[in-house]
């Protein structure tokens, strides 16, 4: 239910096996292109992105460049002169793949969507994932779908009643997930799967021996590596460690510590204006603020914004009367790297002496937790 609905996820696919820059090409077919078009080649290395662009002439396109290893990538086909009566969302015509080293051929007919892609054996591994998870993915559509409708709808009751299906579909797609890495410890995506199977919020007793399972060569990759650090920040922020502590401007330039909240309950709710989940949920934690605030909690809310109008404009439009700091570095934010968050809402609960007691409280659960402990 987490990373179905309730998140804005920060997209990241990790690459894979670190070693020299190893060239690639691309040789594209559309065959029955009438129309003239752009091809646009977005890359995920490490933590950037890189965009390259390429015209179709004659029904072809090509790209060339480096990659370290196997690495997340997608094709963005644009028609130029798209027909009157072509649907708007067709017209972002997209095709993920996973790109390595050697010379890939992608075939297509009119949409590049539904090409085929040769010469990537990561790309065929990805293809072998998504068809174990198929049936799986087409259910979760069909329930986001239905949601959303409910969600327009301000129907609550309706998508409470929804949060068993999605949990069920998560259950059973996370079985899926182990069942591949455990008989594909090697496979040149074994990363990306293992950071689809962990999820944002990492439990390191269950993703930590998964891990160690695989190849030496993975565990050993660049991505390998970043996965430990994930593993290793999970550990030290988990329920019963020592909050780590932080100190970050408000909205007036003071620096606010979260030491300084040391003696009450306080909530890090991590956050953005730009984050519909995140401004969805606010109506719950105004709810529990007002009604526990005169027992000693407090909120040091910690936005991923970029810019600062934006920013103070959410808190007032959603009525937070509650503490705000951010360094207005987005993804980058200093508190956020350090508590591993790649997705957003997230909160931490923090009792007076400074340790973690819960975490991701969202809905009824934030309210019922802290009429548990605040009596």
């Amino acid at each position: 239910m987490k990373r179905a609905i309730l998140t804005a996820v920060l997209l990241a696919p990790v690459v894979l096996f670190a070693q020299d820059e190893k060239p690639f090409t691309i040789s594209g077919t559309v065959a029955q292109l009438q129309k003239q078009a752009k091809v646009y080649l977005n890359v995920r290395k490490g933590d950037d992105n890189t965009l390259d662009s390429a015209e179709v002439k004659d029904g072809k396109f090509a790209f060339k460049g480096t990659v370290k290893e196997p690495s997340m990538a997608s094709l963005m086909m644009v028609i130029s002169d798209p027909p009157a009566d072509m649907p708007k969302g067709s017209r972002r015509d997209v095709l993920p793949l996973f790109l390595d080293n050697g010379n890939i051929t992608i075939t297509a007919q009119d949409s590049i969507s539904t090409a085929s892609v040769k010469g990537s054996k990561a790309n065929d591994a990805y293809l072998e994932l998504n068809g174990m998870l198929k049936d799986i993915d087409t259910q979760m559509r069909t329930l986001q779908k239905e949601y959303r409708q409910l969600y327009m709808a301000k129907d609550e009751e309706g998508m409470k009643k929804l949060e068993p299906r999605f949990d069920s579909l998560e259950a059973q797609e996370k079985t899926i997930m182990r069942a591949y890495l455990d008989k594909n410890p090697g496979s040149p995506i074994a990363m990306f799967a293992l950071n689809q199977y962990a999820g944002y919020e990492i439990n390191p007793a269950d993703v930590e021996p998964v891990f160690k399972k695989l190849d030496k060569k993975i565990k050993n990759s660049e991505s390998g590596k970043a996965f430990v650090q994930r593993l290793e920040a999970a550990k030290k922020t988990a329920i019963g460690q020592p909050a780590l502590d932080f100190a970050q401007a408000d909205a007036s330039g003071k620096t606010v510590s979260l030491a300084s909240f040391r003696g009450k309950y306080v909530l890090v709710d991590f956050w953005a204006s730009w984050c519909g989940p995140c401004r969805a949920e606010n109506p719950n934690v105004v709810r529990a603020y007002s009604k526990f605030k005169e027992k000693g909690f407090e909120i040091l809310a910690v936005s991923l914004d970029d810019r600062k109008d934006k920013w103070l404009a959410a808190i007032q439009a959603d009525n937070l009367s509650w503490t705000h700091v951010s360094d207005l570095k987005g993804w980058k934010n200093a508190a956020a790297e350090l508590y591993s968050i790649r997705a957003i809402p997230q909160n931490l609960l923090i009792d007076p002496q400074g340790r973690i007691i819960a975490k991701n409280l969202r809905g009824e659960a934030l309210e019922t937790k802290l009429g548990e402990i605040m009596q």
